[in-house]
Order: structure tokens, then C-alpha cells, then sequence
């Protein structure tokens, strides 16, 4: 009967073993298992493991060998039968207080580079999609907005210390006869006005250089389109990528402007977005972490409730408790100096004053030195400039508590990371216009929704998810591959918001 193949080692000392024996058979799974100090490691790492890849860098040329790192023999009577090793060791990430199970697994990566490429930004003012404009994607919008008669129009900034006048001069001089309005920073100049799909057209206020004269009722023989495509591409290039389209009605009078542009800008609000990079999606970078939490999410403050921890207290009896030692005694008799003036009743519980009056305490009237009252939070805030000295520092510490980042609501992140997607009403950024019905309206998940889904809704979201062109194969693979972790946590037993927590 052939014997099994198998590691035999025999006189093992190497580090706490004892030079003991022990046979390992191939193609088999094998677990070592013991207390700590054992010899678990000495054997696994350092006499098998190091054995084999010591053979292994032996059958190399002494030229390839002098490039790699020198392994001494463990200590060990005879090792036969062992083939080359490979090891993966344990590894321990650095971990911050940032880290979450999304970025200690790597999760977030996937989702950073998902978002980069195939999030729909929607602006934060009108809700209205952002995307860069182009000339067939202009003229197409206007086709399906059922337009006839328009004027295209683009504005050009007045520099600060000339005259409105010498740029219309100079605005003539180039073929730009038409100002639609003038401003007091900038000048709207008329492109051209036409109809749409007509083979001619009335122009006025054309370009000089192409050969079309500005007079009024003028017909051109050129295709509608033609001509369209070319006033469109003229006020993007003069208007650095803006321009406006106003309706014209029956007596040609401007209607219903629209405005348009080739950058991630709404010219509808006036508001420009940066070009997404996974970082702008990542809490760890600067480029994308709220400037305010710096990126975990909660910020450090005064807990009010500590500061009058006893509802129960008047005024009088000492409700605000940092005033009744000694050292700031003084701040309690301003308070009830101040309270005498406003009428504030100083002998009614806490709990019963009105919303105003505790408000006035608590935020006080005017700056700390300015001989009206200061009220709590300012007066902490002249703690906080004398927080080098060690007592007004444990002083701070027992009135300080984590609390939500009052500008991102524990996103951690910036509000062009949280604009990527349309939003939902789990999550409405501080800084959106929008009204609540029109905020319920809008579609989709920012990346922080997704990182707080429960896993079963995440790998709902994901097997939905229909991207649009020309997202194709590369996509697909990071998709497949994100909904195959979530599915290995989902059975893992890891549920609601675990990539955020």
C-alpha cells in the first residue's frame, strides 16, 4: 500500500516548540488550534511556511537570488515533502475614528467609483437635473418644448472700471449689433432669432463675420436647422459656455426665457458644481468630508442639558449650574441684575418658563462685554478662549457633549457629495431650497442613503439599478461585484446601516 504524501517534520524547536514530530497530509484542509504561546504561529509561520519558500528561492539563479530578502533555516531536525509555500497572514488595518464597516471592508470604495461615474446630479435650488449642455442637446429640448418663434441670446460681463457703452462699442465692431437688456455688470447681446425647422427666417443682431446682414426682415436661404445649430454654437463660444433662449410671441416680444449651459452649472439658479471624483464621495478625503465635522459626522458642544441639569431650580435657587461656584459667582448675579430689567421671573421653576425667556438666557442679548446681558453661550464662548489653562479646560469637559453635525445632519460629507442623487425625504440637506413637496418628489439615493439601507434593501436597490449609456460592461462588473458582498454580509448577519456604522 502506497503511503499518503505528507509534510513530515520531525525535531520542530523552532522559538517555544519542544522538538516535537508531526505529519501533514497533502491536499487536505489542516487547523491549528491552541492557547496563546502555544506555538501555533512558530509552526504554521515560522518552520513550515518559511521552509518551503526557503526551498523555493533555492531553486532560483545565485543572480535572482541576490534581489531577494535572505531566509535563515528554522530549527528543525528534517522536514520532507514540503512544496513551495505561500502565507497570508492576518492583517490589521489602521482604523480611525472615521472607519466604518464600509471602509474597513472596502465596501465604500465600490460605491465612491459608482457614484463618480454614474451619479445624476440634481441641483440643490430648482431639484432640476444637471447636466452639461451641448448644442444637439439644446435644440432637442427646445423641439420638445414645442417652440416656434425664439431669440438666443448671451450675456458678457462689464469689467469693473469700464463703461457699459464702450462694450456695446466694442460688441458692434465684432458683427453684435442687438442688445436684448443691459445690466449693470454684464450686457445681454442678441445672437439671432428664428424659427425652428424653417428654411428661413428673420435675422437680426447676427454675427458680423458670417457673411448675414442685420437688417431687419432680411431672409436667409439656409436649412432652419443649419442655421439654428450655428447661433447656438456662436452664443456658447461668445458666452463661455451660457447662453439664454427666450420664447417670441406673436409681436416678437421675449418670453419664457431658458437658459442653458456646457458646464455642470444650473443656469436656472445661477449655481456651478464641481466635476465628481471618488474622493468627492469619500469622508476621509478633504475633498470630500463636511468642512464643518471634518468627516465624523458629529461635532463637539455645549449640552444645555448640563448646563441646567435640575429643572426643578428658579433662577434664584440656581438653575444654571456653572455659576454657583465660587470663581463664577459674579456671571449668577449679572443674571439676576439683568432679569430684574427684562421683568424675567426669577423664582419660577425652569421647567415653566416660556420658550422666549429661556431663549434669553441661554443666548443672552449682546456680546460678553458690551453691558447688556450675555447669556449662556456667550459666556462659554469666552471660556473657550481661555481654554490653555488646564482648568478651564476640565471646567469645558463637563458641559461638552457629541451631537450632530448641525451642517451636514451626519452625512459627513459635503453638499456636492450629497447632491450626487436626487434626493428622498430620509435625508434633506440643510442647504436645499426646495419646498417639502417638491423635495419628496425627487428620485433616487445619495451615497449616504445607501450606506444606512439595511442590507436587504441595499441589494434590493442594487438588482433595480438600470444605468443609463454609454455605462456599460465596466460598470456591470462593480455592480456585480458590490451586490456579491452585500450579499456575503447579508448572510453574515450584518443588518440595517452597517456600511455607516
Amino acid at each position: 500500500m502506497t503511503a499518503r504524501p505528507a509534510i513530515r517534520i520531525r525535531g520542530a524547536r523552532q522559538n517555544n516548540l519542544k522538538g516535537f514530530d508531526l505529519d501533514l497530509p497533502l491536499g487536505e484542509l489542516h487547523v491549528v488550534t491552541g492557547v496563546s504561546g502555544s506555538g501555533k504561529s512558530s509552526l504554521a509561520f515560522d518552520t513550515v511556511y518559511s521552509e518551503g519558500q526557503r526551498r523555493y528561492v533555492e531553486t532560483f539563479s545565485s543572480y535572482a537570488r541576490q534581489f531577494l530578502d535572505r531566509m535563515d533555516k528554522p530549527r528543525v531536525d528534517a522536514i520532507d515533502g514540503i512544496p513551495p509555500a505561500i502565507a497570508i497572514d492576518q492583517t490589521n488595518p489602521v482604523r480611525t475614528s472615521r472607519s466604518t464597516v464600509g471602509t474597513m471592508t472596502e465596501l465604500n470604495d465600490h460605491l465612491k467609483l459608482l457614484f463618480a461615474r454614474a451619479a445624476v446630479l440634481h441641483c440643490r435650488g430648482c431639484g432640476a437635473p444637471v447636466r452639461r449642455d451641448t448644442p444637439s442637446s439644446i435644440l432637442d429640448a427646445l423641439r420638445a418644448a414645442g417652440l416656434d418663434r425664439v431669440m438666443v441670446t448671451f450675456e458678457v460681463a462689464v469689467p469693473e472700471g469700464s463703461a457699459s457703452g464702450e462694450i456695446v462699442e466694442l460688441l458692434a465692431s465684432q458683427g453684435y449689433t442687438r442688445v436684448h437688456r443691459e445690466h449693470p455688470d454684464c450686457i445681454e447681446v442678441i445672437q439671432d432669432r428664428f424659427r425652428l425647422g424653417d428654411g428661413g427666417g428673420t435675422r437680426s443682431g447676427g454675427h458680423g463675420r458670417s457673411g448675414e446682414s442685420a437688417r431687419a426682415g432680411e431672409r436667409t436661404p439656409r436649412p432652419g436647422h443649419a442655421r439654428a445649430a450655428e447661433a447656438v454654437e456662436g452664443a456658447l463660444k461668445a458666452g463661455r459656455g451660457r447662453l439664454t433662449i427666450y420664447r417670441l410671441d406673436a409681436q416678437r416680444r421675449a418670453r419664457s426665457p431658458r437658459r442653458f449651459s456646457t458646464a455642470l452649472h444650473c443656469a436656472r439658479c445661477d449655481v456651478e458644481y464641481r466635476e465628481p471624483t471618488p474622493s468627492t464621495f469619500s469622508f476621509n478625503s478633504p475633498l470630500g468630508a463636511c468642512q464643518t465635522c471634518r468627516g465624523f459626522g458629529r461635532t463637539m458642544g455645549i449640552d444645555y442639558g448640563l448646563v441646567v441639569p435640575d429643572e426643578s431650580k428658579t433662577l434664584r435657587e440656581g438653575a444654571i449650574r456653572p455659576w454657583q461656584s465660587q470663581s463664577y459667582r459674579q456671571c449668577q448675579r449679572d443674571l439676576l441684575r439683568y432679569a430684574r430689567r427684562r421683568g424675567v421671573p426669577l423664582d419660577r421653576p425652569w421647567s415653566e418658563l416660556d420658550a422666549a425667556t429661556r431663549e434669553w438666557v441661554l443666548e443672552g442679548e449682546a456680546d460678553f462685554d458690551e453691558g447688556r446681558w450675555y447669556g449662556v453661550r456667550r459666556f462659554f464662548d469666552w471660556l473657550e478662549t481661555k481654554s490653555y489653562r488646564m482648568h478651564v479646560r476640565v471646567l469645558l469637559s463637563r458641559y461638552r457633549t457629541y451631537r450632530e453635525c448641525p451642517a451636514c445632519r451626519g452625512a459627513r460629507l459635503k453638499p456636492e457629495a450629497r447632491r450626487a442623487l436626487g434626493r428622498t425625504p430620509a435625508h434633506r440637506p440643510p442647504e436645499a431650497t426646495l419646498d417639502e413637496r417638491a423635495f419628496a418628489s425627487q428620485p433616487g439615493l445619495c451615497i449616504h442613503d445607501v450606506m444606512r439601507l439595511p442590507l436587504d434593501r441595499c441589494r434590493a436597490f442594487f438588482d433595480r439599478l438600470r444605468l443609463r449609456a454609454p455605462l456599460d460592461e465596466a460598470t456591470g462588473l462593480l455592480l456585480a461585484e458590490r451586490a456579491g458582498e452585500t450579499s456575503s454580509a447579508d448572510q453574515g448577519g450584518c443588518s440595517e446601516g452597517f456600511l455607516a456604522a
